[in-house]
């Protein structure tokens, strides 16, 4: 496989505020991934540490579109930390790196003796980070999950599609994602603690406690006043109406609930008169006949294209937009004004989009200037980086520790 592109002028010419900053990542699948991402974006020098062995079925989608969006600019070693002289290489790189990231199984790093514990007497001021399903510590803790796990688990599946319909997943992994954001969050956070005390640290999330964060209001709801939520399919559970409506080509959603939309809305739609319906005076009075009023909403905005409501519902001041799919995202003209579509030379695929970076920093911007390592690309220039000598490195790849 060809090394990957590297694009010099971008990498010499872009000024990141994670640059000089030293990242090993041992993280697969997707929420740790996610969470190291960030880091890569924004210019931390991120080493992507895998087995030697490519037999599992994610080094075969290497290059394919998941890879290729998840792994954008890392460099890449292939070091077998069960064999010795591997481990050996990687307390080398952990005694002058500033992060580790790693999404095992609790009881696995333990057994490959690079848990924090092992790591922190090497290098006082490492930033060790992980993420689990359930958390590093209590009765779930060496369980293994993902992210549907969790979203069942963390109620969202409870409170998520159609009234009477059962559980329904959210169509993306929403626990890996905000794990991993939520991760390296925090991992600035120890950063920047770091620079005050001289002192790394351990910092942990778990998808668990993801969904859990991410329940928010409708675990309040349940912490404060005992409610327990149901579904509500495309209905806001509690604002009405607010929620989606058929129009003459696609659906659109609208958002009229406060008293001031209300009435704004009523005189958009041309229909006054539902201002003087007594049991929609109120928002409370409209959450109970809720059926009613969706209903009779919608045999008005079925009459006109997608466009014209949102034409006539903005120009009121009432939150609205069409119900989009994926192309359709991609083509709207404020997703390109955002630039959300990120372009990136590939080795194999050549000049390609994949989803951008969704912060903006006045002054600093990111973009892809390295391609996704091939496995073990880097690894003879890490090591060399870490002080070992051309023979130590020959030696490790005769020992089966070094891909």
């Amino acid at each position: 496989m060809p090394e990957s592109p590297i694009d010099p002028k971008l990498m010499a010419e872009t000024r990141l505020p994670l640059a000089g900053i030293r990242v090993l990542d041992l993280t697969l699948a997707r929420a740790g991934p996610t969470c190291v991402r960030h880091l890569a974006d924004w210019g931390a020098d991120v080493i992507r540490i895998e087995p030697p062995s490519t037999a599992d079925a994610l080094a075969g989608a290497r290059d394919g579109f998941d890879s290729v969006n998840l792994h954008r600019n890392k460099r890449g070693i292939a070091l077998d930390l069960k064999n010795p002289a591997g481990h050996a290489a990687f307390l080398k790189l952990a005694a002058t790196a500033d992060v580790v990231v790693e999404n095992m199984r609790m009881q696995v790093k333990h057994r490959l003796k690079i848990a924090y514990e092992d790591l922190a007497p090497l290098n006082p001021r490492l930033v060790y980070a992980s993420i689990s399903g359930f958390g590093q510590t209590g009765p779930y803790s060496k369980r293994g999950g993902v992210d549907q796990i969790a979203q069942g688990m963390g109620g969202l599946m409870s409170i998520t599609g159609e009234p009477g319909r059962g559980p329904m997943r959210v169509g993306i992994p929403i626990n890996d994602l905000t794990a991993g954001n939520l991760l390296a969050f925090g991992i600035m956070l120890k950063l920047f603690d770091r620079e005050r005390t001289g002192r790394g640290g351990y910092v942990h999330t778990s998808l668990l406690e993801a969904q859990v964060f991410m329940l928010d209001f409708q675990a309040s709801r349940y912490l404060m006043d005992g409610e327990v939520a149901g579904q509500a399919g495309n209905d806001h559970p509690v604002n009405i109406p607010m929620g989606v409506f058929p129009t003459s080509d696609k659906p659109i959603n609208i958002a009229a609930s406060t008293p001031k939309l209300w009435t704004n809305f009523c005189k958009a739609a041309g229909h006054e008169e539902w201002l003087a319906v007594p049991e929609w005076q109120t928002p409370g009075g409209r959450s109970k006949d809720r059926a009613r009023v969706n209903a009779t909403i919608a045999e008005v905005t079925r009459t006109q294209p997608s466009e014209w409501w949102i034409e006539r519902l903005e120009e009121a001041g009432i939150p609205c937009g069409p119900v989009n799919d994926i192309a359709e995202v991609f083509a709207d003209p404020q997703v390109q004004h955002l630039e959300m579509a990120m372009p990136m030379h590939h080795r194999s695929r050549g000049n390609i989009n994949v989803v951008a970076n969704p912060l903006n920093i006045e002054g600093l911007e990111t973009g892809v200037y390295r391609d996704v390592p091939a496995l073990g690309e880097h690894g003879a220039e890490i090591l060399a980086e870490a002080g070992l000598s051309e023979a130590e490195i020959e030696e490790l790849k005769a020992k089966g520790a070094l891909g």
